[in-house]
């Protein structure tokens, strides 16, 4: 019998194309079943709350320790550069210390005790509710975050937090930062105690479709492109025990500037949008890819200032020539539609680098012919937006309607606009349409920069997400647990967090009230 031979991974450099080392080799069904029983057997170890807070903290120390060794690493990978990779990685390490912090609250164990009460109609039975992990989640690795939204990011860390072990499926364009970090959360699972299975590390497309197939995956999450993120979707629910899969798929960022902010400040919205538009070199999930900018002189002034902000910045590298490829062929498909004009022309900027640019139509000709312009209303990766010219509410409110769902919605409004003493309305309509488009909605600012915060939403409307959970923020723990119920059950037999007293000072609802201890 004939065994196949192992696929190698490479590690590559994107500023050149050349491959630094061999990393790895692709995983087989075997070693992908392998990685898939030591996280569920590790399933007990990561129960205890104390131990998986330890284990989050111990992660974020040692990734902090090894800091240079991982920029470095991640740099030579994905060509992000020191500064973006530092903030990075102190944004990963915040996120498992605020992890930490929601286990040892607990809170989001939604702890519910409604005791008998024989005097209702119906009566009540004494009922007591809690939330207890899936089991096994695989992660799928983003290629523009190495570190945020990747082997010890988000997803990973929530996780974790949640009492789920973790298989995460490396990304190719960084297959030795990948390593490197996935070694050190193994390591912070033997200092705390708990066993390395609790994280696993798979290379490989095929592996990748094994691990959503995998029985003893309870559960998915995915950041990437629609495409991959759909395929692994309908693998997930074509399961014979379908599974949740949160995936993050493709954002479009739609801007709406109203007439009366372009008069007030175009220069000021033109500079801002450059910055966002070509910041990381176009590579963010919530870059701006379609602006709505008022025709006339303020609009003129807004494009000039845009104009001028995005021919001063340098050519870029992105993740890999495989996306290069992909956003010069994307930008040349876009440009030659009829109606098309490219004030500052992207495309490719060297052998390995693009250059940032953006394109112009009339909103006419998307509201004509919304077939034909398709493809202008599709995420083109990399730094380049379209400037939709727009005649007002009307033209505004029929292309958003045309538009999928989003991450992000942004709206820049007039001082009276967003006083809410425009005569029209049209900050609070406005709000509302971009509501309903998308997860996150910013006025007077600019979606790049997604705060880790409790009150964050990284998600939106298909194809933005498959689920309505965020993806950023220690709300994103609650993806990967599921609510149990327990009725009439003896006090002995009950969960410690179920129990009377509170022995765990747990915040919990008791009878209709907040208890805290």
């Amino acid at each position: 019998m004939t065994t196949a031979a192992a696929v190698p991974v490479w590690s590559v450099d994107p500023r050149t194309g050349k491959r630094r080392e061999r990393v790895a080799v692709e995983a087989t069904a075997a070693e992908v079943d392998a990685a898939v029983r030591a996280a569920h057997a590790a399933r007990p170890a990561l129960a205890d709350r104390t131990a998986r807070a330890a284990l989050l903290r111990r992660a974020a120390d040692l990734l902090d320790g090894a800091g240079a060794r991982v920029i470095e690493a991640a740099d030579a990978e994905t060509a992000l550069g020191p500064g973006r990779l530092t903030g990075e990685l102190a944004r990963t390490t915040y996120q498992l210390r605020a992890c930490a912090d929601a286990v040892d609250e607990g809170a989001f164990l939604d702890v519910r005790i409604d005791h008998a009460d024989p005097s209702l109609t119906p009566p009540r039975p004494d009922l007591r509710r809690h939330k207890i992990p899936l089991g096994p989640v695989a992660v799928y690795a983003a290629s523009n975050f190495p570190l945020a939204f990747s082997v010890p990011g988000g997803d990973t860390a929530s996780a974790l937090a949640a009492g789920c072990p973790v298989v995460v499926k490396a990304h190719p364009d960084h297959p030795a930062t990948s390593e490197l970090v996935a070694a050190l959360l193994r390591r912070a699972a033997a200092d705390t105690g708990l066993p390395e299975g609790v994280v696993g590390l798979v290379h490989g497309f095929g592996a990748g479709v094994e691990l959503v197939r995998h029985p003893l995956i309870a559960a998915a999450g995915f950041t990437g492109s629609v495409r991959g993120g759909r395929a692994l979707f309908d693998a997930a629910a074509a399961r014979p025990h379908p599974i949740p899969f949160h995936g993050e798929l493709g954002s479009l960022n739609p801007v709406v500037v109203t007439a009366a902010a372009a008069a007030e400040r175009a220069e000021e919205i033109g500079a801002g949008l450059a910055a966002s538009v070509t910041l990381g070199t176009g590579q963010f999930c919530v870059k701006p890819g379609l602006v709505l900018v008022p025709e006339g002189p303020d609009g003129d002034r807004l494009l000039t200032a845009l104009t001028a902000a995005v021919s001063d910045t340098e050519a870029g590298v992105l993740l890999d020539h495989r996306m290069r490829d992909a956003f010069i062929d994307g930008v040349r498909a876009r440009a030659q539609l009829p109606g098309v004009e490219t004030p500052v022309t992207p495309g490719a900027g060297g052998e390995h680098t693009v250059g940032a640019g953006f394109l112009t139509v009339p909103a006419a000709r998307l509201l004509d012919d919304p077939d034909a312009y398709a493809l202008l209303l599709e995420e083109c990766f990399g730094p380049v937006t379209v400037v939709v010219r727009h005649t007002g509410d009307d033209a505004v409110g029929a292309v958003l309607a045309q538009l999928p769902g989003n991450l992000t919605a942004t709206l820049h409004l007039s001082a009276e606009e967003g006083a809410g003493t425009d005569p029209a309305g049209r900050g609070a309509r406005l709000l509302a349409e971009a509501t309903a488009l998308a997860g996150r909605v910013v006025v007077n600012g600019w979606p790049t920069g997604v705060a880790v915060a409790p009150a964050q939403h990284h998600g939106g409307p298909y194809p933005a997400s498959t689920s309505t959970a965020t993806s950023v923020g220690v709300t994103a723990i609650e993806r990967w647990l599921r609510p149990v119920a327990y009725q009439d059950t003896p006090p002995a037999l009950l969960p410690p967090e179920l129990r009377d007293g509170n022995p765990l000072g747990l915040p919990r609802r008791v009878d209709g009230r907040t208890e805290r201890s």
